[in-house]
């Protein structure tokens, strides 16, 4: 969607949204190029005994018109109101998950991504809220959904990819006996498509639903983030799973959009060795790369890079501190673009190497197309320059989300009114600075009020990363009789560093003279393992609770 410029302004001066009135996320990014160049490379789908076969645009359009006919063979569609079935896609990557999705689309039905690690409470909360009619699994998943099946009573069809199983049809068999020929629903653009599922601070997770639109809406972002893509010989792959809208929708839709080949891969876990091995042996280009994915990866001796040729990499979901971006240019021989967004919006703020070297701490501007400011909640107004304030969008947007399903209360939460209009609420505090680039502090529960400062845990873990010893780290404010909060940092050391208070006080004095005597960690707690989420980001309620905990034990 971008024109390409010298600069933000141009590109931003020259842009304008291209959204038609019909249309459908299956038909543009699967029959639209097999109609046009049905042998272009669509999907590299590597098995977890490494066996490759490469999937072309026409097998796609011949699969997913298979698996819509089977769909709609057993009473699947859309029937109130535009409002199609929910259908749930309980599966890695691989080439049935990006079928299943397509399928869906020009079925005019909407697909729920499901995380193949949920567990039964987090299966039966999302089913059951959705009223999902059919799911799309494999066999690990079916042995979850059984026991889950009395109190799902909307679920009427199961179909696993790995055979009959219990009341699991044989994925490949229903497909088979289909036509290979369907016509797709001509949805409109405000149709719903998809229910993501995210999780806030309280309650259950509530489910995002999106229109068709959502795949435009992410195009600018995408393209920035990865210097105007797509470029001749572009191949993408991320680590982050496709049932997260990283995966989903800032990898695999818009590159089967641009005619970009996707690497499927099902990594059982992830590691910096298989990480720079998969990209060598599949020449992939281009990647998505959440921030402790490449903290992992810049561990490695500078030799295990040696043969990767990356054009682009992005990132999201944690700011990226001055040592990763620089760590990219050496060794990666790129510059890695920090992108902003979320589930209800997503893509909104990035980088872009192509146009500006980013400024370390900024997460970049606003995407053209999307209007982003930092503002004063309550009056929903923007804040002045280098003022903290609440990171917000302003609405109507392509990419923004139709609302919460089947919760119009918190729809309504997300939205503040303003002179110039609706916004919504990020729930991340932010800061603006005179050029328009827009800094990261925190989410509004993660920043730490202590003594009257307010600190965001970015900056500090940035700085805790330095450390010769520490391997991951993450901040929080734990109770504090006297300052309200103060700053605590859980640590991973490094291999040959072992836990002590000598070395707890060496990270603490660290940071003080590094950073700010308000800003250090006062508290420095050892633990084996970091608590994150599968896109790479630190659980701090996790933390949190830990801190809480402790400073309950000391009164």
């Amino acid at each position: 969607m971008l024109n390409r410029g010298k600069t933000f302004d141009q590109v931003r001066s020259t842009f304008s949204w291209d959204i038609p009135e019909h249309y459908n996320i299956g038909v543009d990014v699967c029959d639209r190029w097999a109609e046009r160049t049905p042998d272009r490379v669509a999907i590299i789908d590597i098995d977890p005994d490494n066996a490759v076969r490469e999937y072309r645009y026409s097998d796609l359009k011949v699969m997913s018109n298979r698996l819509a006919n089977a769909l709609a063979a057993r009473g699947i569609g859309r029937h109130e109101q535009a409002v199609g079935d929910r259908v749930g896609v309980l599966l890695p990557q691989r080439i049935e998950t990006a079928v299943a999705h397509i399928a869906v689309a020009k079925l005019g039905c909407i697909s729920i991504p499901l995380f193949t690690l949920f567990g039964p409470d987090a299966l039966l909360h999302r089913l059951g809220d959705s009223g999902t009619k059919a799911v799309i699994t494999d066999s690990t998943g079916v042995e979850k959904l059984v026991p889950l099946l009395d109190r799902l009573p909307a679920l009427e069809r199961i179909f696993c990819v790995d055979g009959a199983m219990g009341p699991a049809e044989d994925f490949a068999a229903a497909c088979e006996s289909q036509s290979e020929s369907f016509e797709p629903v001509a949805t409109r653009a405000d149709d719903p498509a998809l229910i993501i599922y995210t999780s806030g601070t309280t309650g259950n997770p509530k489910g995002a639903l999106h229109a068709h639109r959502v795949l435009l809406g992410h195009l600018p972002g995408v393209e920035i983030s990865h210097d105007f893509l797509p470029h001749e010989g572009d191949r993408f792959w991320t680590p982050a799973d496709w049932a997260w809208i990283g995966g989903l929708l800032d990898v695999l839709m818009p590159a089967l959009h641009h005619g970009i080949a996707v690497v499927a891969c099902r990594l059982s876990k992830f590691t910096a060795e298989v990480a720079f091995e998969l990209i060598r042996r599949h020449r992939i280009r281009n990647t998505f790369l959440p921030p402790t994915a490449l903290k992992m990866m810049k561990l490695l001796p500078s030799e295990e890079v040696q043969g990767v040729k990356l054009r682009s990499v992005a990132s999201g979901g944690e700011t990226l501190g001055v040592e990763l971006i620089e760590w990219g240019k050496q060794h990666l021989d790129v510059t890695i673009n920090e992108f902003y967004g979320q589930t209800e919006c997503n893509m909104i703020v990035s980088s872009c190497a192509a146009l500006e070297p980013p400024l370390p701490g900024t997460m970049g501007y606003p995407v053209p197309g999307h209007v982003v400011d930092v503002l004063d909640e309550a009056a929903g107004t923007p804040q002045p320059d280098e003022t903290e304030g609440a990171i917000a969008v302003l609405a109507p947007d392509p990419v923004m989300f139709l609302g919460y399903w089947n919760n119009p209360e918190a729809t309504r939460e997300k939205f503040v009114e303003g002179p110039r209009g609706k916004w919504l609420l990020t729930g991340d505090r932010g800061i603006r600075d005179a050029h328009g680039r827009i800094r990261f502090v925190g989410r509004h529960d993660d920043v730490i009020s202590s003594a009257g400062y307010r600190i965001g845990p970015s900056e500090v873990e940035d700085c805790l990363l330095a450390h010769e010893a520490v391997r991951l780290a993450g901040v929080v404010g734990k109770p504090d009789p006297l300052r309200g909060s103060v700053v605590a940092a859980y640590v991973v050391l490094k291999d040959g560093f072992d836990p002590s208070e000598t070395l707890a006080e060496d990270i603490a004095q660290f940071v003080k003279s590094r950073l700010a005597a308000h800003e250090y960690p006062r508290v420095v707690r050892f633990i084996e393992d970091m608590p994150m989420t599968t896109t790479g980001k630190i659980v701090r309620r996790t933390l949190r609770k830990m801190a809480e905990d402790e400073a309950a034990q000391e009164e």
